[in-house]
């Protein structure tokens, strides 16, 4: 109920037009908003000019609620194969372990698992609370000084140091239970939680607010992030589904928030993916040392989860097998492309756009290539096109190509990640997994698209053994080629899949209407 208030008075100096407008998302996911929000489901209600006044009858929750029946989720997870004997004795076991593990019943145990640490002396008053081994917490008036950060130090290059702060350099004036977060230790690492950098949290003596002990306030909402490799795709969009996923849990999608990257290195953080926090933050990220040797004190931060948490998503994520169909993962494909601006211009009504992920790299290239390219384009039913999203390729294109691609090829990399962004339909043909066989399978299933890999050993040429430079002899260090007839074969059976899925199908009925109507 907090929240509420503070949406609420955050939104008071807007007239009702800006509030809807700064929503800012998608129109499946606003009953979701107001079930969540019913303050504001009442106000479009009585407002005439409210543009969701026909959504705002629906009620639809996401599954974390504390009163949200399954019949009213976006989607329930489908699990058409049995999980491995162990996993679970039940088709329905199998279906919920699947959504506690990857969809949103992970979220529901971590808002269940939420303790306060640092109690208010007054509504308005510092507090610390924190989900289980803190992997995720939430501060209000926070007092963080940063006389030792020194990330200009010399020779200093220690990314994630856990020596930052001293006693009654972190803390509230708060009543703290020290004892019971000393106790939330177990994850502390880097990129699992934020017990190094709360470890300190000290119950302080008087408001350092009202004493003017604070160099700098920051009155608006902070976010503060800790980031894995900005340059692979599959490992920065973990930080990206976490950061959704903290938006959730902290019931605001407001971009009008500061994000901090946690970083107490100089080093430079390259990131070839950066146009994707504009669908979280209307500003510039703050790198943390614009705090450097200051005493801050701030009214509200979000501590994120973290990309690389045990049993995390999608990192370290024990995924159930036999189950696909992620109403998260889907959530997330529908609010980054919402907010990026990225459209959906097919289906076509007489191809499948079929896409090929080239790669200019030394390893996991396809030696014959051209072959399964001129073969794709010889069969009328497909449109055909190959891509090399490599740095130089601006990412707001590599995502308007992926939204378009109903069937996406390529080696095992980083560059399948981009399966989160194909539509409903898709299918993710992974044309060899270089022996590691559960990664893209794993966010296919999650991300509810139709995977594929190469099945037929007889029917592919290594071109080696594989030149790791520490191991010796790895797949995921040579390349390879590929028999056409097989190839095509199960390019079929990927198309096959497409034609038959009800979306798809559906999508193929409105784009028709729409061109019969312009006509």
């Amino acid at each position: 109920m907090i929240v509420f208030w503070i949406l609420l008075a955050s939104l008071l100096p807007l007239s009702l037009a800006d509030v809807w407008n700064n929503l800012r998302l998608p129109t499946e996911h606003i009953p979701y908003f107001f079930y969540n929000n019913i303050i504001l489901r009442n106000e479009c209600k009585n407002d005439p000019t409210c543009p969701y006044k026909v959504i705002e009858k629906f009620h639809k929750c996401w599954g974390y609620e504390s009163l949200c029946p399954e019949r009213l989720r976006m989607n329930t997870p489908q699990c058409p194969v049995d999980a491995p004997r162990g996993w679970v004795r039940t088709r329905e076991e199998q279906s919920l372990k699947f959504w506690q593990q990857g969809d949103f019943g992970y979220l529901k145990e971590r808002k269940e698992e939420m303790q306060t640490f640092c109690k208010p002396r007054d509504p308005e008053g510092a507090m610390l609370e924190c989900s289980k081994f803190a992997r995720y917490c939430r501060a209000k008036n926070i007092y963080i000084d940063f006389s030792d950060l020194k990330v200009d130090m010399l020779g200093q290059s220690k990314r994630y140091r856990e020596d930052v702060f001293s006693e009654g350099q972190i803390g509230g004036y708060c009543d703290f239970d020290a004892d019971a977060f000393s106790k939330e230790s177990e994850h502390k690492s880097p990129l699992q939680s934020w017990y190094a950098e709360l470890e300190k949290y000290t119950q302080l003596s008087s408001d350092p607010f009202e004493e003017k002990t604070c160099e700098v306030i920051i009155d608006k909402p902070t976010i503060f992030i800790k980031l894995d490799a900005g340059v692979n795709m599959y490992h920065h969009f973990c930080d990206y589904i976490n950061l959704y996923l903290s938006q959730h849990m902290n019931n605001s999608f407001s971009t009008d928030v500061y994000i901090v990257m946690w970083d107490t290195s100089p080093m430079h953080y390259g990131d070839f993916f950066h146009v994707t926090w504009k669908a979280f933050s209307d500003h510039e990220i703050v790198p943390l040392k614009e705090y450097d040797g200051k005493k801050v004190c701030f009214k509200d931060v979000v501590f994120s989860f973290l990309a690389r948490m045990r049993y995390g998503l999608y990192y370290n994520m024990p995924l159930i097998p036999g189950c696909q169909g992620s109403s998260f993962f889907r959530a997330f494909n529908q609010h980054i492309l919402h907010r990026l601006n990225i459209t959906q211009d097919g289906p076509l009504l007489d191809k499948v756009r079929i896409t090929l992920l080239s790669r200019s790299t030394k390893f996991r290239k396809i030696l014959n290539e051209d072959e399964l390219v001129t073969a794709l384009k010889s069969v009328d039913d497909y449109k055909v096109q190959v891509v090399d999203f490599n740095y130089k390729t601006p990412f707001l294109e590599q995502l308007q190509v992926t939204y378009n691609s109903d069937f996406f090829i390529g080696m095992h990399g980083a560059g399948l990640t981009h399966v989160l962004f194909q539509p409903d339909w898709a299918v993710l043909f992974e044309i060899y997994n270089c022996e590691d066989k559960d990664c893209y399978k794993d966010l296919a299933a999650l991300r509810g698209a139709h995977y594929m890999t190469w099945s037929n050993q007889d029917k592919i040429t290594q071109e080696d053994e594989g030149h790791h430079p520490t191991l010796g002899a790895h797949a995921k260090f040579t390349n390879y080629a590929f028999d056409v007839d097989e190839f095509l074969h199960k390019v079929r059976e990927g198309v096959k899949h497409i034609k038959q899925h009800w979306g798809f199908r559906q999508a193929r009925r409105l784009r028709a209407s729409l061109i019969k109507d312009e006509l």
